[in-house]
């Protein structure tokens, strides 16, 4: 069954993403000063995380793995704050956003019969209160496990410029983005 790109994005809609669009991984835009950002710390989350750095290994490799994908499902929430610094808010807001991507994951996972997927999201994975990374033992759930656009080194306002997506969303707002690379058995694509 060929799939239909139209369909992940009426799926990634219907999962309550604000916006969504099909993007060519050839042109993602990949820069070490997003990894480098990760290595400052800027998300209070490096060397704590089985998917986040150092834990998941050189941006080179992580560049080498994105680029096996052809095609991918970029989507964003979008939620109303009371202002810049409506912390409350904006962690309300990404809490949504993880249950959007988790859910829209779930459908593709359950609807499609991709070859392989590589979920990226926005910030490293919370899946669990605490990482197992913490404790030197192995990841409790690596197939639920995702790591984040950012920490792959993925230039994310390009990526969502180079589809039209609006980086800013107005005042008081913020926005989160998902993305989910998929790879077609090679039988559905010879159809």
């Amino acid at each position: 069954m060929r799939i239909g790109k139209d369909d992940l994005v009426k799926d990634a809609l219907e999962s309550r993403a604000t916006r969504a669009a099909i993007v060519d991984t050839a042109g993602l835009h990949f820069h070490e000063q997003f990894r480098k950002a990760c290595e400052r710390n800027a998300c209070g989350q490096y060397n704590t995380n089985w998917m986040g750095p150092p834990a998941i290994g050189p941006i080179e490799q992580l560049t080498g793995k994105v680029r096996k994908y052809k095609k991918g499902l970029l989507f964003q929430t979008v939620h109303q704050v009371s202002g810049s610094f409506d912390l409350e808010g904006m962690f309300e807001g990404k809490k949504i956003h993880e249950q959007v991507f988790r859910d829209l994951l779930k459908k593709i996972k359950n609807k499609y019969d991709f070859e392989d997927l590589l979920p990226l999201n926005v910030g490293c994975c919370r899946l669990c209160p605490k990482c197992a990374y913490l404790d030197d033992e192995p990841c409790r759930h690596p197939d639920k496990a995702v790591s984040s656009l950012e920490a792959y080194g993925i230039d994310v306002v390009a990526l969502e410029k180079s589809v039209e997506i609006p980086y800013h969303n107005g005042k008081n707002t913020v926005s989160y983005v998902g993305l989910v690379l998929f790879k077609e058995k090679e039988d559905a694509r010879k159809r």
